[in-house]
C-alpha cells in the first residue's frame, strides 16, 4: 500500500489511484474516530515534526490530532519562537530538527516550492501543509472527500470555486484533485483575482456569481488572501463591493432553481465571501470538512509512513 510518490507536496503528480487509496484509508479511519477510543498504534515509534513558518490554526491542529490519533511522537515548531528570527536558514533549521531522528516532516511555508526543496535535501518524508500560493494538497483531498461523502461521488459533479483564485493554494489543489476524479470545475471572481492563464488548466471562468451558482452542484467559497497580496495594488474597490458582487447570501441561494452544497476551507470572513446564515445553514458542509480533515490526514500520514526507511 504505497502512493506513486514518496512525499505529499502537491496534488498535481498524484494519480487517481493515489487519491482513491487515500480516500479508502480515510474511510477506515473515520470509523476509528467515531469509536469511544479514538486511537490506533499505526505510527507508534514514528516521530513527526510539524514545522510551521506561517500562522495556522485548523491545519496545524488537524495534523497534530491526526498524528496523535495514530500514536506518533509529535514535535511542534513555530518560526515566531525560533532561531529563524535570528537569521537561521530554512535548510539549517530543518537539518537541526532532522538530526534529532525525525522520520516525517509536515511543513507550511510562505515560499512556493519550499517543501520540494526540503524533500530533495533530506531523508525524511515530507508533507506539504501549504506553500505560498502553490498548493495545499491535504485541503484539496479533504474537500473532494467531503463532496464524495455528501453527494456519493465526485465524478460528473459541477464545482465552482469562488474568490481569490490567484493567491489561493487551496484553489489550485482543488482544481487538480477534482479534475483527476472526473468533476467539472469552474472558477468565479473578479478579473483581477483570476489567473491570466487559468484556462490552460481546463477550467471554466465566470464573473457573474448568480450564473456560476445556477451552473454548479457545489460552491467552494474562498476568502480574500490579503496576506499574500501586494497591498499597494488594489484588486477591487472595497470589501463591501466585493461582498455585494461575490458574497454568498441566503437570498442568492433561495433564488436558485435547485439546492447546492456550500463549502469553505476556512478561515471564514463572515459577511465578506459568505454570510453567517449560509455558513451555519443547511446547505453548508463546512464542519464536515473540518471533521474529514483529521481522517484524510491520518490516511495520508499512515500511507506515506509505509515508505519510511527505518534503521
Amino acid at each position: 500500500m504505497k502512493l506513486s510518490t514518496r512525499h505529499l507536496n502537491a496534488i498535481e503528480p498524484l494519480t487517481k489511484a493515489d487519491i482513491e487509496l487515500i480516500f479508502s484509508q480515510a474511510d477506515q479511519f473515520k470509523e476509528v474516530l467515531n469509536r469511544p477510543i479514538k486511537k490506533v498504534p499505526s505510527l507508534r515509534d514514528v516521530t513527526i515534526a510539524n514545522l510551521f513558518f506561517e500562522n495556522s490554526t485548523r491545519t496545524r491542529l488537524s495534523f497534530e490530532l491526526a498524528e496523535k490519533r495514530l500514536g506518533a511522537d509529535v514535535v511542534n515548531f513555530s518560526a515566531s519562537n525560533s532561531s529563524v528570527k535570528k537569521g537561521e536558514t530554512l535548510i539549517d533549521t530543518v537539518n537541526n530538527i532532522l538530526s534529532m531522528k525525525v522520520d516525517m516532516v509536515v511543513m507550511r511555508h510562505s515560499a512556493p516550492g519550499a517543501c520540494d526543496f526540503i524533500a530533495q535535501r533530506t531523508n525524511a518524508v515530507v508533507v506539504n501543509a501549504g506553500d505560498g500560493t502553490h498548493e495545499h494538497p491535504t485541503q484539496g483531498l479533504l474537500d473532494a472527500y467531503s463532496i464524495r461523502e455528501k453527494l456519493g461521488q465526485v465524478k460528473g459533479k459541477r464545482v465552482v470555486i469562488v474568490g481569490d483564485i490567484t493567491h489561493s493554494r487551496v484553489g489550485l489543489s482543488n482544481i487538480y484533485c477534482l479534475q483527476k476524479l472526473g468533476a467539472e470545475v469552474m472558477v468565479c471572481g473578479p478579473t483581477t483575482l483570476i489567473p491570466k492563464y487559468i484556462h490552460e488548466l481546463g477550467v471554466q471562468v465566470e464573473h457573474n456569481l448568480e450564473k456560476a451558482l445556477e451552473w454548479c452542484d457545489v460552491a467552494n467559497m474562498l476568502r480574500i488572501q490579503l496576506e499574500r497580496q501586494d497591498t499597494s495594488v488594489p484588486y477591487f474597490p472595497s470589501l463591501r463591493e466585493y461582498s455585494a458582487m461575490f458574497g454568498l447570501t441566503q437570498d442568492r441561494l433561495n433564488a436558485l432553481s435547485k439546492d447546492i452544497v456550500v463549502m469553505h476551507p476556512g478561515p471564514i470572513n463572515r459577511g465578506v465571501e459568505i454570510t453567517s446564515e449560509v455558513a451555519d445553514g443547511s446547505n453548508s458542509i463546512i464542519l464536515n470538512q473540518v471533521e474529514n480533515g483529521v481522517a484524510i490526514r491520518m490516511a495520508a500520514l499512515f500511507i506515506l509512513s509505509q515508505g519510511l526507511t527505518r534503521k
